[in-house]
């Protein structure tokens, strides 16, 4: 039996340890609880944030490749959480709540679609997995957080229904001039006092916070990170997996753990998904924030330019702590020691793919499969 098999039989048995009675507050992506008084709204929290594990018996990526991600398939599966708390937010707003066994709202309904085991939902795993190999991935290999970051930026590109940018900071640098060039759309109006109009922000940012382990000088700043009311949490893992983690308690990080094995689920033909898979349904997981991996990406979600504005506020004022590294760099433009991927020429048919392999993949060697 499957590592992943283990983990779907330790669900349905309800061997997972309850969450912990403490006094330290608890931040989930920008929220704080106290455990002992709120333990029912922050089980409630988690889990409303949309979970996506491995699945089997969905059609074959390709046509005629693999029909289940297990052993694979973490790091997208991790990829799809972080997108979809962004999408949570732009269409449903970040206190939006899942009630189970209820009809859900449309915009619900559209997001999860989006994410669906099929060749046209525009999350797919299919779609995450055949982006990939513009990245010099073929299908069926593992990814790290860059390469998963990289292709989630292609595949916004045709995401008509939301129309938001993922943009992808790279060198451990935020330049705010790149940002505010891609999140600025002139459209077309009637209105000739119609200037250009904000966009919805995804800002992923890949990190690595040391060599082998990480440097425990960024632990207090990763921590403030998950305080951010942007904050849409950071996707990594440690040797042999990969994690979505939303938030932290104490010194230990708050997961979605991707390692289960379930059904695909095929929409009904009014569109509504039998959803209760989608979501955790037991206290989250957690692990020491020692054990996390130092390659990492962190994620940031401003639907408008003033929470832009706000967070690059709260940047700086991370960056003046003292007793604490600041894991990024936020800067007004691009220094000149910076190679923009603007210059390489991307279009969607994504050429170039091996001369960006240094720029986005550096951390991947660093990761393992998961043994089966």
């Amino acid at each position: 039996m499957d590592a992943a098999t283990l983990t779907y039989d330790t669900l349905r048995f309800g061997e997972f340890e309850d969450f912990p009675e403490t006094s330290d507050p608890v931040w989930i992506l920008g929220k704080e609880f106290n455990a002992l008084t709120e333990r029912d709204d922050i089980l409630s929290d988690v889990t409303s944030r949309l979970w996506f594990t491995y699945r089997k018996n969905f059609q074959p990526i390709g046509g005629t490749g693999p029909t289940s991600d297990t052993g694979w398939g973490c790091m997208l599966r991790c990829g799809q959480m972080i997108l979809g708390q962004a999408l949570v937010c732009r269409h449903l707003g970040r206190d939006w709540r899942w009630d189970k066994g209820q009809r859900q709202r449309d915009a619900y309904v559209s997001l999860l679609n989006a994410f669906i085991d099929k060749k046209d939902s525009c999350y797919s795993i299919h779609q995450i997995a055949q982006m990939g190999v513009g990245e010099g991935k073929s299908i069926g290999q593992w990814y790290g957080p860059n390469t998963v970051a990289q292709v989630l930026k292609k595949l916004a590109m045709f995401d008509r229904w939301s129309r938001q940018v993922v943009h992808v900071a790279m060198d451990n640098t935020v330049v705010i001039e790149d940002i505010s060039s891609r999140t600025f759309a002139n459209l077309l109006s009637s209105d000739p006092y119609c200037g250009p109009l904000w966009r919805p922000l995804v800002l992923l940012i890949p990190l690595r916070l040391g060599l082998t382990d990480i440097n425990e000088a960024y632990i207090e700043t990763l921590k403030q990170c998950f305080m951010l009311p942007q904050s849409l949490g950071v996707i990594g893992g440690k040797p042999n997996s990969a994690h979505y983690f939303i938030g932290y308690v104490g010194e230990e990080l708050i997961y979605l753990d991707p390692h289960t094995t379930q059904p695909s689920v095929e929409p009904s033909d009014d569109g509504q998904v039998h959803d209760d898979t989608y979501h955790c349904q037991h206290p989250p997981c957690r692990m020491h924030i020692c054990e996390l991996d130092p390659s990492i990406a962190a994620g940031f979600f401003c639907k408008t330019e003033d929470e832009f504005d706000d967070w690059c506020m709260r940047i700086r004022r991370l960056s003046c702590n003292r007793g604490s590294l600041p894991m990024f760099e936020l800067v007004e433009s691009q220094p000149s020691h910076m190679v923009s991927v603007d210059v390489l020429n991307l279009t969607p048919d994504f050429p170039d793919s091996d001369r960006l392999e240094r720029f986005f993949d550096s951390e991947d060697e660093e990761f393992e499969i998961l043994s089966l």
